[in-house]
Protein backbone atom coordinates (compact mmCIF):
# COMPACT_ATOMS: atom_id res chain seq x y z
CA UNK A 1 0.00 0.00 0.00
CA UNK A 2 1.19 3.07 -0.60
CA UNK A 3 2.75 5.61 1.98
CA UNK A 4 1.94 9.00 2.68
CA UNK A 5 1.86 11.51 -0.05
CA UNK A 6 2.61 14.84 -1.12
CA UNK A 7 1.44 15.10 -5.49
CA UNK A 8 1.63 18.95 -6.70
CA UNK A 9 -1.18 19.14 -8.96
CA UNK A 10 0.18 20.41 -11.90
CA UNK A 11 2.27 17.30 -12.57
CA UNK A 12 1.97 14.08 -15.02
CA UNK A 13 1.57 11.96 -12.03
CA UNK A 14 -1.64 14.34 -11.15
CA UNK A 15 -3.17 13.87 -14.58
CA UNK A 16 -2.61 10.37 -14.88
CA UNK A 17 -4.59 10.12 -11.42
CA UNK A 18 -6.93 12.33 -12.78
CA UNK A 19 -7.45 10.29 -15.68
CA UNK A 20 -8.12 7.10 -13.78
CA UNK A 21 -10.35 9.08 -11.66
CA UNK A 22 -12.28 9.85 -14.84
CA UNK A 23 -12.40 6.34 -16.32
CA UNK A 24 -13.27 4.74 -12.80
CA UNK A 25 -16.12 7.10 -12.17
CA UNK A 26 -17.78 5.86 -15.35
CA UNK A 27 -17.09 2.09 -14.91
CA UNK A 28 -18.96 2.89 -11.22
CA UNK A 29 -21.56 4.40 -13.02
CA UNK A 30 -22.53 1.70 -15.27
CA UNK A 31 -22.45 -0.62 -11.96
CA UNK A 32 -24.61 1.20 -10.19
CA UNK A 33 -26.98 1.16 -12.61
CA UNK A 34 -26.96 -2.05 -13.29
CA UNK A 35 -29.98 -4.95 -11.64
CA UNK A 36 -28.98 -6.19 -8.31
CA UNK A 37 -28.92 -10.04 -9.15
CA UNK A 38 -26.64 -9.34 -12.24
CA UNK A 39 -23.93 -11.29 -10.72
CA UNK A 40 -21.74 -11.35 -13.66
CA UNK A 41 -22.01 -7.85 -15.00
CA UNK A 42 -20.88 -6.62 -11.45
CA UNK A 43 -18.38 -9.14 -11.29
CA UNK A 44 -16.73 -7.52 -14.84
CA UNK A 45 -17.26 -4.13 -13.41
CA UNK A 46 -15.52 -4.77 -10.34
CA UNK A 47 -12.91 -7.00 -11.92
CA UNK A 48 -12.13 -3.09 -13.47
CA UNK A 49 -12.18 -0.81 -11.35
CA UNK A 50 -10.22 -2.54 -8.86
CA UNK A 51 -7.81 -4.41 -11.91
CA UNK A 52 -7.99 -7.70 -10.50
CA UNK A 53 -10.96 -10.15 -9.52
CA UNK A 54 -13.08 -9.28 -6.51
CA UNK A 55 -12.17 -11.90 -3.82
CA UNK A 56 -15.09 -14.75 -4.29
CA UNK A 57 -16.21 -14.77 -0.36
CA UNK A 58 -16.22 -10.74 -1.09
CA UNK A 59 -19.30 -9.21 -0.96
CA UNK A 60 -20.22 -5.48 -2.43
CA UNK A 61 -23.50 -4.13 -2.59
CA UNK A 62 -23.79 -0.83 -4.77
CA UNK A 63 -24.51 1.76 -5.00
CA UNK A 64 -20.74 1.80 -4.64
CA UNK A 65 -18.24 4.60 -5.11
CA UNK A 66 -14.49 5.18 -5.84
CA UNK A 67 -12.84 6.82 -7.20
CA UNK A 68 -9.44 5.23 -8.03
CA UNK A 69 -9.86 1.65 -6.84
CA UNK A 70 -6.49 -0.21 -7.80
CA UNK A 71 -5.55 0.89 -4.27
CA UNK A 72 -8.56 -0.91 -2.93
CA UNK A 73 -7.26 -4.12 -1.11
CA UNK A 74 -9.86 -6.48 0.02
CA UNK A 75 -9.37 -9.34 1.77
CA UNK A 76 -11.31 -12.69 2.43
CA UNK A 77 -15.02 -12.18 4.03
CA UNK A 78 -15.43 -8.77 3.73
CA UNK A 79 -18.72 -7.37 3.23
CA UNK A 80 -19.31 -3.41 2.28
CA UNK A 81 -23.20 -2.55 2.69
CA UNK A 82 -25.18 0.13 0.14
CA UNK A 83 -23.97 3.43 -0.53
CA UNK A 84 -19.98 3.14 0.84
CA UNK A 85 -17.37 5.82 -0.61
CA UNK A 86 -13.76 4.57 -1.11
CA UNK A 87 -10.94 7.69 -2.15
CA UNK A 88 -8.26 5.36 -2.11
CA UNK A 89 -5.85 7.73 -3.80
CA UNK A 90 -3.24 6.55 -0.92
CA UNK A 91 -4.65 3.08 -0.09
CA UNK A 92 -7.08 1.17 1.48
CA UNK A 93 -6.91 -1.86 3.35
CA UNK A 94 -9.96 -3.85 4.78
CA UNK A 95 -8.83 -6.89 6.58
CA UNK A 96 -10.84 -10.39 6.63
CA UNK A 97 -13.85 -10.45 7.79
CA UNK A 98 -14.96 -6.05 8.30
CA UNK A 99 -18.13 -5.09 7.54
CA UNK A 100 -19.03 -2.08 6.28
CA UNK A 101 -22.54 -0.35 7.11
CA UNK A 102 -23.99 1.75 4.04
CA UNK A 103 -22.87 5.40 4.00
CA UNK A 104 -19.58 5.02 5.65
CA UNK A 105 -16.57 7.03 4.03
CA UNK A 106 -13.17 6.30 3.73
CA UNK A 107 -11.02 8.93 2.48
CA UNK A 108 -7.24 8.65 1.45
CA UNK A 109 -6.94 12.56 0.23
CA UNK A 110 -6.84 15.84 1.16
CA UNK A 111 -5.29 18.93 0.90
CA UNK A 112 -2.59 20.90 3.23
CA UNK A 113 -4.22 23.37 5.70
CA UNK A 114 -1.86 26.20 4.44
CA UNK A 115 -4.10 28.21 2.31
CA UNK A 116 -1.08 29.15 -0.17
CA UNK A 117 -0.50 25.53 -0.81
CA UNK A 118 -3.99 24.24 -0.73
CA UNK A 119 -4.51 24.08 -4.51
CA UNK A 120 -1.09 23.58 -5.61
CA UNK A 121 -0.99 19.68 -3.47
CA UNK A 122 -2.87 16.73 -2.75
CA UNK A 123 -2.18 15.67 0.30
CA UNK A 124 -2.63 11.55 1.30
CA UNK A 125 -2.45 8.58 3.53
CA UNK A 126 -3.31 5.08 3.95
CA UNK A 127 -6.09 3.57 5.79
CA UNK A 128 -5.68 0.20 7.28
CA UNK A 129 -8.38 -1.71 8.95
CA UNK A 130 -7.54 -4.79 11.03
CA UNK A 131 -9.57 -8.18 10.98
CA UNK A 132 -12.82 -8.44 12.06
CA UNK A 133 -13.80 -4.75 12.68
CA UNK A 134 -17.68 -3.60 12.42
CA UNK A 135 -17.82 0.12 10.69
CA UNK A 136 -21.67 1.50 11.65
CA UNK A 137 -23.50 3.40 8.93
CA UNK A 138 -22.42 6.77 7.87
CA UNK A 139 -18.82 6.83 9.78
CA UNK A 140 -15.75 8.45 8.07
CA UNK A 141 -12.26 7.18 8.07
CA UNK A 142 -9.94 10.22 7.30
CA UNK A 143 -6.86 9.65 5.92
CA UNK A 144 -3.99 7.74 7.66
CA UNK A 145 -6.12 5.82 10.48
CA UNK A 146 -5.38 2.63 11.35
CA UNK A 147 -8.33 0.76 12.89
CA UNK A 148 -7.44 -2.00 15.05
CA UNK A 149 -8.72 -6.01 15.39
CA UNK A 150 -11.84 -6.52 16.44
CA UNK A 151 -12.94 -2.28 17.12
CA UNK A 152 -16.31 -1.19 16.58
CA UNK A 153 -17.11 2.07 14.95
CA UNK A 154 -19.99 3.24 15.70
CA UNK A 155 -22.91 4.66 12.82
CA UNK A 156 -22.02 8.44 12.54
CA UNK A 157 -18.50 8.19 14.05
CA UNK A 158 -16.11 10.27 12.43
CA UNK A 159 -12.58 8.93 12.92
CA UNK A 160 -9.64 10.54 12.90
CA UNK A 161 -7.28 8.62 14.61
CA UNK A 162 -6.17 5.56 15.71
CA UNK A 163 -8.25 3.46 17.06
CA UNK A 164 -7.05 0.39 19.84
CA UNK A 165 -7.76 -3.00 18.85
CA UNK A 166 -10.95 -4.35 20.79
CA UNK A 167 -12.14 -1.38 20.90
CA UNK A 168 -15.65 0.66 20.43
CA UNK A 169 -15.09 4.49 18.90
CA UNK A 170 -18.43 6.86 18.70
CA UNK A 171 -18.56 10.38 18.33
CA UNK A 172 -18.57 13.16 15.45
CA UNK A 173 -18.67 16.55 17.11
CA UNK A 174 -16.32 18.78 15.18
CA UNK A 175 -14.52 21.21 17.58
CA UNK A 176 -12.07 24.44 16.42
CA UNK A 177 -8.36 23.38 16.77
CA UNK A 178 -6.95 26.55 15.64
CA UNK A 179 -7.81 29.70 13.83
CA UNK A 180 -5.80 31.78 11.14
Amino acid sequence: MPSDRLLRIHSAEFQAMAERVLRVTRLTSRLNVLPFEDEAGKAELLEQILGRPLPPSVTIYPPFYTDHGLNLDLAERVFINQNCTFLDYAGIRLGERVMVGPKVTFITGGHPVDPEERRLYLTGAPIDVAENVWIGAGATILPGVSIGRDAVIAAGAVVADDVPPASLVTGGKATVKREW
